[in-house]
């Protein structure tokens, strides 16, 4: 099966099941769906970055400060957030993702998805799944600071990436937040 014969739940401004249709429809309809973005950190708190293949459905070559992707029909946010950090970052034992919170992200022509954001911690040694990935690196936060105004990044993950950083400056980012 391909990527674009991947069935999706489509969803409402209310994050609602409304129904099904395969990734390749809900892209080239513009119909809401679910999809989990995953920040990783290795031991030395670098943030793992990765560029996107070219052969990508949505940003293609671009790169993204998120692991993740869109949430399978009948899948749970939290189990995508697992599975699509395991399978980018070729690892299996990760702890589970923490959620950190949930927006909804709109491109300003009418299209957009539900966005669930999470943070995990990857000790493991990774193996970038070749499919999904074509460059990555971990990068300390001053380092990714300054590249975000030089490559090109995915304006999802610009935005979810964004959010994460008011989300933590407010002092929501612990066990309780």
């Amino acid at each position: 099966m391909s990527a674009a014969d991947e069935i999706l739940d489509i969803v409402d401004d209310q994050d609602r099941v409304v129904g099904q249709a395969p990734r390749g429809k809900a892209y080239a309809e513009g119909l809401r769906h679910r999809c989990v973005f995953v920040l990783a950190r290795d031991a030395a708190d670098r943030v793992f970055v990765h560029r996107r293949t070219p052969t990508k459905l949505v940003f293609p070559s671009h790169y993204d400060v998120f692991v993740g992707g869109v949430v399978g029909a009948g899948e749970s946010y939290d189990d995508a957030a697992l599975r699509e950090a395991e399978e980018e970052m070729g690892v299996s034992g990760l702890p589970r993702p923490e959620f950190r919170f949930k927006f909804l992200y709109e491109d300003g022509a009418g299209y957009g998805w539900w966005s669930s954001v999470y943070e995990v911690r990857c000790e493991l040694p990774v193996s970038p799944q070749a499919e999904e990935i074509d460059w990555h690196g971990f990068l300390p936060e001053e380092e990714l600071e300054r590249r975000l105004a030089e490559w090109q990044w995915t304006p999802d993950g610009l935005e979810a990436y964004r959010r994460l950083r008011e989300f933590l400056a407010q002092g929501r980012g612990g066990a309780d937040g």
